[in-house]
């Protein structure tokens, strides 16, 4: 009776390692870093496709409206976020909006969304 029992709570443990082995990290350290990329309408750009130039108006609008904006850099997109309560970002973005932007900030991935504190923004060419 002791061997059957020790004998299935090891099967089960050997069964589970695989599983806890797939289970993501619910928060990937960030660190600083300076990337380049496009301030993106979030809502348009991930119903209907919109960003450039010619979207440029639409975009502050919404933004405006609570619409958040984003940066996406190589396909990926990352959410300005902040530290302190009640902090949101898109007046530090609208005047950006589908245009390029250098942006330094701390990076973090979080549960498959990626994120940044922005720490300094500026137009890139």
């Amino acid at each position: 009776m002791l061997k059957t029992t020790f004998l299935t709570a090891a099967a089960s443990a050997l069964l589970a390692l695989p599983l806890a082995a797939q289970t993501p990290a619910a928060t990937q350290a960030g660190g600083d870093e300076t990337m380049t990329g496009t301030v993106v309408d979030v809502s348009c750009y991930s119903t209907m496709g919109a960003t450039g130039a010619g979207h440029k108006a639409c975009a502050q609008t919404c933004a405006h409206s609570g619409s958040p904006l984003a940066i996406m850099v190589d396909g990926v997109i990352y959410m300005p976020v902040s530290p302190k309560p009640n902090n949101p970002q898109n007046a530090r973005l609208v005047d950006f909006a589908e245009g390029k932007v250098k942006v330094t900030g701390t990076v973090k991935e979080v549960s498959g969304m990626h994120t940044i504190v922005i720490k300094s923004i500026a137009a890139a060419s």
